[in-house]
């Protein structure tokens, strides 16, 4: 799969709301900081999800997508690429308008569900990569 540039494009400008899958206060971890480059560099509105439900510096966390209230712009999946589906699925229920598999995240059969889910789908690729390169950030 090949990412469109213009969706790419249209979810770091236009999406505020993410929902990091993933994202716990381990500061060590890629999901917390590019949950706050998502923050800090482009103003989006964090939600954590991860299987605690903690609240991670300042966001609220939820133990899964059901859990999250209200809309959800973009499921950002910080999981192995052989979960990832389940998220992908859970991302369709909840209700998101798309879904990012993080860099090294794969799962070509969960995008096309996502597509014909009516989802905007970017794969194995990173806002922090994505912003510069696009003159974002």
């Amino acid at each position: 799969m090949t990412n469109d540039p213009d969706t790419i494009r249209t979810l770091l400008v236009d999406a505020q709301r993410w929902a990091v899958v993933g994202l716990s206060n381990n500061r060590r971890r890629v999901a917390y900081s590019i949950a706050g480059y998502l923050r800090d560099a482009l103003g989006k509105d964090i939600v954590a999800v991860h299987p605690a439900g903690e609240d991670v510096d300042g966001w609220r966390g939820y133990a899964s997508l059901a859990d999250v209230p209200g809309s959800i712009d973009v499921v950002d999946v910080f999981v192995r690429s052989e979960l990832a589906g389940a998220v992908v699925d859970d991302a369709i229920a909840a209700g998101a308008r798309a879904v990012w598999l993080q860099l090294g995240v794969v799962d070509e059969a969960a995008a096309q569900r996502a597509r014909d889910a009516g989802l905007a789908v970017v794969m194995d690729t990173c806002p922090a990569i994505e912003a510069p390169r696009l003159g974002l950030a």
